[in-house]
């Protein structure tokens, strides 16, 4: 829990007369202070429908107190630096963020061939001025704060969980000159006594955008758990846990080359009955009414619904939940999957967080120099986890001191 100041008293967010202060001080364009450093550090107040909301200034996270709720790691340690302030370019002065998008919500009459994502990219070549269709969920993950983890979390995640703040993540963003949120589809929790009434509620959503209007389709974002991949009397469908009644559709090649692409993801899910496979994906629905999948990718989470990319990631996650230690998952965003990134930054090590990284047994040699140049920049100690080899004990609470990489040894 964070600690504010606003006009030189304390600020307890929680307490009754907190709306009426923040309130006020956003009126008046004033800035509450966290108290998690000395000197204090400015936050900006955004007003998100009716609620006030203190916020961490742009760019400010890493100089945040590690157990504060505002800290962030160093960018550069995933790949949010690649895309924060070009595609990602948050307003203090009005609480918003704009997202550039490097997909279409929208598309010609004419039936194009879906866009799977490929192992690279995501699902579109992009430089990182524009998010890719990874980079928008690695970015709602984010801010919803489900890349983040303390034991007293345990129990207190689920589905109706994730989806209130993946909803609440988005109220704030726009994209496309719209707000996020009115292109965006989360099944609602399913449940047996609700499900003709949930059914229905997302019929009445489909069909407000099937077929072509004024020469085009309009195109939605899914995020949704998958429940499984079948096939269908012409193509392939995917089926959503929360949404069972309503497969969406897509052509076999399309299918094919998803589940091929995203196959590390499929298996790791398979091999973990606790795991949940998310699918992120643009779609447009036929004038039947059957919604077909545009574009897709696929994300992989553990049991608390943390993100993971491989059979290393998750072993290192169990051992930190193992463990009891609070920490932040680095996310890709747009970074290649060839370039590395912290795995993990711990939240509970003092006096300074520790990035923690994964070595793979088969790490090329440019892949090692890329590692070894992003920790010699970085200003956090630094351990290693060769993963043919047996995992070191994680960093001490107290007084770690950083390794160093040995190239030779790797």
């Amino acid at each position: 829990m964070s600690n504010y100041e606003l006009n030189g008293a304390p600020l307890d967010v929680h307490a009754p007369d907190s709306r009426r202060r923040l309130a006020a001080a956003h009126s008046a364009h004033e800035r509450p202070l966290c108290l998690c450093r000395r000197p204090p550090i400015p936050m900006y107040i955004a007003k998100l429908q009716e609620a006030f909301i203190v916020k961490r200034m742009p760019g400010t996270g890493s100089k945040h107190s590690p157990d504060c709720e505002s800290y962030d790691p160093p960018a550069e340690l995933s790949g949010l630096g690649e895309v924060m302030d070009r595609a990602i370019k948050e307003d203090p002065e009005n609480g918003e963020t704009t997202l550039k998008l490097a997909f279409s919500m929208s598309k010609g009459a004419s039936r194009n061939a879906p866009v799977p994502g490929d192992g690279e990219t995501t699902t579109v070549k992009s430089d990182g001025t524009k998010l890719t269709l990874r980079s928008v969920l690695h970015y709602l993950w984010d801010q919803a704060g489900f890349n983040r983890w303390t034991p007293a979390m345990a129990g207190k995640r689920s589905y109706p969980v994730v989806r209130r703040h993946l909803l609440q993540a988005a109220s704030d963003k726009r994209a496309k000159n719209a707000p996020l949120s009115d292109s965006l589809f989360i099944p609602e929790p399913f449940s047996q006594q609700e499900a003709d009434g949930i059914a229905e509620r997302a019929r009445r959503l489909f069909r407000s955008i099937a077929g072509v209007r004024g020469g085009v389709r309009k195109l939605m974002i899914v995020v949704a758990e998958v429940k499984q991949f079948d096939d269908a009397r012409f193509g392939k469908k995917v089926t959503f846990k929360h949404l069972p009644s309503q497969p969406f559709y897509m052509d076999a090649k399309f299918g094919e080359k998803l589940q091929k692409t995203f196959g590390n993801e499929i298996d790791m899910w398979n091999a973990d009955e606790g795991a949940h496979l998310m699918l992120v994906g643009t779609f447009s629905v036929l004038e039947s009414g059957f919604p077909q999948l545009e574009e897709a990718a696929l994300m992989a989470v553990n049991s608390n619904w943390i993100p993971f990319e491989t059979l290393d990631d998750h072993l290192l996650l169990q051992r930190l939940h193992a463990d009891g230690r609070r920490f932040i998952k680095g996310l890709r965003f747009n970074l290649s999957n060839k370039k590395p990134l912290a795995t993990v930054v711990t939240s509970d090590t003092s006096p300074n967080p520790v990035a923690l990284y994964v070595v793979a047994p088969e790490s090329e040699e440019d892949h090692l120099a890329a590692l070894s140049a992003l920790v010699k920049d970085s200003s956090l100690s630094a351990w290693f986890w060769r993963a043919d080899e047996a995992m070191p004990p994680l960093p001490e609470i107290e007084g770690f001191e950083s390794q160093s990489l040995d190239l030779e040894g790797v």
